[in-house]
């Protein structure tokens, strides 16, 4: 189920928040380029003898193409204060102890109402960045909160995309992690207390809601972990919120089940998405975006299919300060992917 290998770190690289990256070469001369998480394993240095999991590089997983940093035997982490109760991870080996949103604030104990705050619903975590860019193409100032689920990376650390937002003021209010996900501002049990601790302690105008980093898909209709996608605009429009659905739209992936509108947009929207929700679909109408229009009428039944302009927004995208990138595609090798959840933000605000 797993592959280790055990190496000495040789170079210690870049770091962004909560991750660090470092060169390890083993024991056969092999080299490895590692992923270490300090709050969990301690910070890695020159020299250290470090036990690696190399499980994602012997799947050739795209997104998670690292090895990771298990323990560095010789040196364990100072213990940590174990601040409330809530597991996360929970029992695997690495399982961690968070301070819980719903128990530190008390405003949580009574918060049933997301006071109408617009959430943006996507299935990939690539779709981050193109959503803010469209709040931000309409208005700059608002203050944006990212939820996000368990559907892909566990650690919120694991996201350079995230860092780099944070970074530039993208996303103002902060992030919250929900379900087994951890390493945000706010760490919260579920989607739900998640999107409230985004309005009443974050102070969010708009949140967004994706899976992490990666995501899992077995090629049915079914088995895709972005299938929550449904869930998240059940949970908006159950607390009041106005839940937005962010289109999974394709111009370049070779996949006939992703061409045009994703099969998954179809199943998260069309089937478990039992709450009304706007649909935001770019008002163009050449060959590609008819096509995509025509697919969309199927979610007419339950959703309202709003036509969104898309002037300012190529701009808006191609001043994204992280680089835009969904299944190894950029900007211009899959526009359609970005467009599409831009016009989603702008529909937000």
């Amino acid at each position: 189920m797993i592959r280790w290998r055990r190496g000495v770190v040789a170079v210690v690289g870049r770091a962004w928040h909560g991750s660090l990256e470092v060169d390890v070469t083993a024991a056969d001369g092999q080299m490895f380029r590692a992923l270490a998480y300090p709050a969990l394993v301690g910070r890695p240095e020159v020299g250290d003898d470090v036990l690696l999991s190399v499980t994602a590089l012997e799947l050739g997983l795209g997104t998670g193409g690292y090895a990771l940093v298990v323990a560095i035997p010789a040196r364990l982490p100072e213990d940590a204060p174990l601040q409330g109760h809530m597991v996360k991870a929970r029992y695997t080996p690495l399982q961690t102890v968070a301070d819980g949103a719903e128990e530190r604030y008390p405003e949580l104990a009574t918060a049933s109402s997301l006071e109408g705050m617009p959430v943006v619903v996507a299935d990939l975590h690539s779709a981050l960045p193109a959503v803010l860019a469209g709040i931000r193409a309409e208005r700059p100032s608002a203050r944006v909160a990212y939820v996000m689920t368990d559907g892909g990376a566990l650690p919120l650390w694991f996201s350079r995309s995230v860092d780099a937002l944070r970074s530039a003021g993208w996303l103002a209010a902060g992030t919250v992690t929900v379900g087994q996900a951890f390493g945000g501002d706010l760490e919260c049990v579920t989607v739900h207390s998640g999107l409230l601790a985004a309005r009443h302690v974050l102070k969010a105008d708009v949140a967004i809601v994706t899976q992490g980093p990666g995501n899992l898909g077995t090629g049915t209709e079914w088995g895709f972990s972005g299938i929550a996608c449904g869930e998240a605009i059940n949970a908006a429009a159950v607390l009041d919120g106005r839940p937005i659905a962010a289109l999974r739209v394709s111009s370049g992936d070779k996949r006939d089940r992703h061409q045009g509108l994703s099969h998954h947009s179809l199943t998260a929207y069309g089937k478990v998405a039992l709450a009304r929700a706007e649909v935001a679909l770019p008002d163009l109408d050449d060959p590609f975006w008819s096509s995509v229009a025509s697919q969309t009428a199927e979610l007419e039944q339950r959703h309202a299919v709003i036509r969104v302009p898309v002037d300012g927004l190529d701009a808006a995208l191609r001043s994204c300060p992280v680089k835009l990138s969904t299944m190894g595609r950029g900007l211009d090798e899959d526009y359609a992917a970005f467009l599409a959840s831009a016009c989603a933000g702008r529909l937000a605000v």
